[in-house]
């Protein structure tokens, strides 16, 4: 009687197994063939005489020994061999020297070797669960999912999908005015999957360049529909950020689709990032222009690019420096990241004022450079310099006074 309440159990077990979500019909029969073959073949030294013939739709097995029929004297090895009349038994008809095929059941076993095969069960089940969902959620990467805020700590939040799977956003993932509470539904982008193969965790980001990406993707149609692509993206998470778009359409324009009328589009996205500040500007393939734009609202009088450097010079109306560089840096930040380029923000000159790459022929290009690098970059800053200035240049003495000599020399004559 408890051999049949364990064969139920068993098969209970198989049903189980059959209802996971993301594992196919094909994965659980291999899986189930698999575990019983493991068993058998540490019961009886070997499952190469066995056939394992799997039911999933009625959720059990059949198991049967393929044993070589020998004279009842002769059985040596009774895992691979049987005697003529307990093979007889079998099939009446079977001859010395064929095979015969002796139905195994499982659970006559005992109690020991069922509690091993639904043991090594659940590991591969458990280890079929963490690859599903690994695999899952990596070919969800950069793509926007919606989670339920399930607990939330210091350092980081616990989401819960509508498959109840388990997603991690840790605190510098959050934006930094986020403030979640059990139960809120929140919008974030799958950033990666840690240890992929023992013990998956996915990390979701509001803070990820993608999840600005796919705001857009989201609110504008023609960015979703191609005639709009996004060139690239800045963010200062929360505080500001930078979007060059382009249009494949001459008809359309891309700044105004995606700002949408009186900013219908964009302020969905602006709510969606705590009031994040978003300037999308048009992308162009001109370096010189591209950085004008990423620097806006300033206005610029006149640009040096060093393109193979990577770096710009920027040169702007005194009362424009505070707007190219930003709160705290922020817009020159953004601008660099946006335009791949270094750049520096320096006040226009006076026209009578001479550059220090003017001097070249007379001062060394390296003292220059030197000059430049704290902030002395044309001949008057030089000369109204103060003491305590000219000694913060990586200079000799001597090397100084040779270039206020030069320079002094220039405006006398």
């Amino acid at each position: 009687m408890a051999k049949k309440a364990e064969t139920v159990n068993m098969v209970d077990r198989f049903a189980e197994f059959k209802e996971l979500k993301n594992i196919d019909k094909t994965t659980m029969i291999s899986v189930l063939e698999e575990s019983f073959r493991k068993e058998l073949a540490k019961m009886f030294g070997s499952d190469e005489n066995f056939s394992v013939i799997m039911n999933p739709d009625k959720g059990d097995c059949e198991i049967y020994q393929n044993l070589e029929v020998v004279p009842d004297e002769a059985v040596e090895n009774p895992s691979k061999e049987i005697g003529l009349t307990e093979a007889r038994e079998i099939d009446p008809e079977c001859e010395i020297g064929e095979d015969v095929s002796k139905q195994i059941y499982f659970e006559n076993f005992g109690r020991r070797a069922i509690l091993n095969l639904r043991q090594t069960l659940q590991s591969k089940i458990l280890d079929l669960q963490k690859e599903a969902l690994s695999q899952k959620f990596h070919e969800l990467e950069g793509e926007i999912i919606t989670g339920e805020v399930h607990q939330v700590w210091k350092r980081e939040a616990l989401l819960l999908d509508d498959e109840h799977n388990e997603l991690i956003m840790p605190k510098e993932e959050q934006i930094p005015s986020d403030n979640f509470r059990k139960g809120d539904m929140v919008r974030c982008v799958v950033k990666r999957v840690d240890n992929p193969t023992s013990n998956p965790k996915v990390i979701v980001s509001r803070t990820d360049e993608a999840f600005l990406r796919r705001l857009f993707e989201q609110e504008v149609p023609e960015i979703h529909d191609g005639l709009i692509t996004i060139r690239a993206v800045a963010r200062i998470p929360g505080e500001r950020a930078k979007i060059a778009v382009e249009s494949y359409d001459d008809r359309i324009d891309p700044v105004g689709a995606c700002v949408g009328i009186k900013g219908s589009r964009i302020h969905g996205i602006v709510r969606e990032l705590r009031n994040e500040n978003i300037d999308v500007i048009s992308y162009t393939s001109n370096p010189q222009l591209l950085i004008q734009r990423a620097l806006s609202p300033a206005s610029i009088s006149s640009m040096r690019l060093n393109e193979a450097e990577k770096k710009a010079e920027v040169f702007l109306h005194p009362d424009e420096v505070s707007l190219a560089i930003g709160k705290g840096g922020m817009n020159i930040r953004l601008a660099t990241k946006l335009t791949g380029y270094t750049i520096d923000v320096y006040r226009d000159i006076e026209e009578e004022d001479i550059y220090l790459d003017e001097f070249s022929d007379e001062i060394e290009t390296w003292v220059i450079e030197e000059f430049k690098t704290k902030g002395l970059v044309t001949a008057k800053a030089v000369l109204n310099a103060t003491k305590e200035k000219l000694e913060q240049v990586d200079l000799e003495e001597e090397t100084i006074a040779h270039v206020l000599e030069v320079i002094k020399a220039e405006f006398e004559e």
